[in-house]
């Protein structure tokens, strides 16, 4: 039960990135929806002001042209009506004759009313053709000049513009904050795993590691075993058995960093390994010096190598070479490459490879990976990515530590 547990909750975290598009795609419907809907309450309003400008200038062409009773009833009823839309009557020359709904300063200067009257004027002329008005000749009905009103989208209209892209800023807000706390409450969680996995499997360890070390001094006394050498590789297991529960015993604790030599960690790591793996496969150490050294967490930093080694070892299959490389960077940083010969990665591969639950081998939980970048990134603040891949011509990975 246990087992089906740690899988399901594996795949949820694996299927996250499906269930974050799926919202994505429903909050980009729901947010053109919302714009589309206020286009249309907008370009109606735009129509209806239009409309009641038009109103205003054959009010005004109206009592410029007649005079008769009804004058007063259309200054009154259409004409002082309009106390929501910014118009501007002007006459052909750009004189401005008269202006409605626009606030200016009873403190400014004539001087200063002027300017903002221009200035209002020519932000009219930007936003809507002028509706002009004819004058006539009350006995002759002869044209003899024209006028023309001006207007802009009333505070009401602005409102209404406005309102979409501000109701998205505050979703996209919200949805930014929830974002964030979502995965501050998964990497949580995944860390309450990681460290109850690493404890428990440090306990279970502690147990028969005893009775070996036991068996192995019982071993050391008899005759017909010494001399053959079986002790000694024995030994090392239980020193490497040591070594791994030292390294899921600081899983969850702040591990101290230490000035270390990052050469020999490295071919401490390799001297184990190179007698467990094929004979066809190769181990070659390079470095400028023997003597470059890092802040690092020794147990953790090997087992970090070790896990990408064994990787490559995958990746190659029958026979190849695993090259490692240490080299100085700037900034007081040391990298240290290791690269394979194996049947590399696809970019998909590649940008999910971190991913805890993410594995290609039709074995495995796909966590070591994962836990490397946790104990580089977080125990040894530094880096670890996929510096190049390419299909059948192999991987290189990068680890970027901080120099001592």
């Amino acid at each position: 039960m246990a087992k089906g547990t740690g899988l399901a909750s594996i795949d949820f975290y694996r299927d996250n990135t499906n269930l974050k598009w799926i919202i994505l795609g429903v909050s980009v419907i729901i947010s053109v929806g919302t714009i589309y809907y206020t286009n249309i309450l907008v370009d109606q309003l735009k129509e209806r002001e239009k409309n009641q400008v038009r109103l205003f200038a054959k009010a005004l062409e109206y009592t410029s042209n007649d005079t008769d009773n009804n004058i007063l009833f259309i200054t009154e009823e259409i004409i002082y009506k309009n106390n929501s839309v910014p118009t501007m009557l002007v006459d052909s020359n750009d004189q401005i004759l008269n202006f409605n709904n626009i606030d200016l300063d009873s403190a400014w200067s004539p001087q200063r009313r002027e300017r903002e009257l221009k200035k209002e004027l020519g932000i009219m002329k930007r936003t809507y053709v002028p509706i002009p008005i004819l004058l006539k000749d009350p006995s002759t009905g002869e044209v003899f000049g024209k006028q023309f009103v001006y207007y802009r989208n009333s505070f009401l209209l602005k409102q209404l513009i406005a309102y979409p892209y501000i109701q998205l800023s505050v979703i996209a807000i919200f949805g930014f904050i929830s974002y964030l706390a979502f995965n501050y409450s998964k990497t949580a969680e995944q860390n309450r795993v990681w460290v109850g996995l690493a404890k428990e499997t440090a306990h279970q360890l502690g147990t028969p590691l005893s009775s070996l070390m036991a068996w192995v001094e019982v071993l050391r006394d008899d005759p017909q075993i010494k001399g053959k050498g079986i002790v000694e590789e024995l030994d090392k297991d239980i020193r490497k058995l040591r070594v791994v529960t030292e390294r899921f015993s600081s899983i969850g604790s702040t591990p101290t960093l230490k000035d270390e030599n990052v050469y020999q960690l490295i071919n401490n790591v390799v001297a184990y390994l190179q007698p467990r793996v094929s004979s066809k496969i190769n181990f070659e150490v390079y470095a400028l010096s023997e003597t470059i050294r890092a802040m690092v967490h020794a147990p953790l930093f090997e087992w970090v190598i070790e896990n990408l080694c064994k990787n490559a070892v995958d990746a190659i299959g029958s026979s190849g070479t695993i090259a490692i490389k240490i080299l100085r960077g700037n900034d007081r940083m040391v990298f240290v490459d290791i690269s394979d010969t194996g049947k590399g990665m696809s970019k998909s591969v590649m940008a999910s490879v971190f991913k805890p639950g993410f594995t290609t081998k039709k074995r495995g939980w796909g966590l070591g990976l994962a836990l490397a970048k946790r104990i580089i990134e977080m125990y040894h603040e530094g880096r670890i990515f996929v510096k190049n891949s390419e299909e059948n011509h192999g991987t290189t990975f990068r680890i970027e530590l901080k120099s001592a």
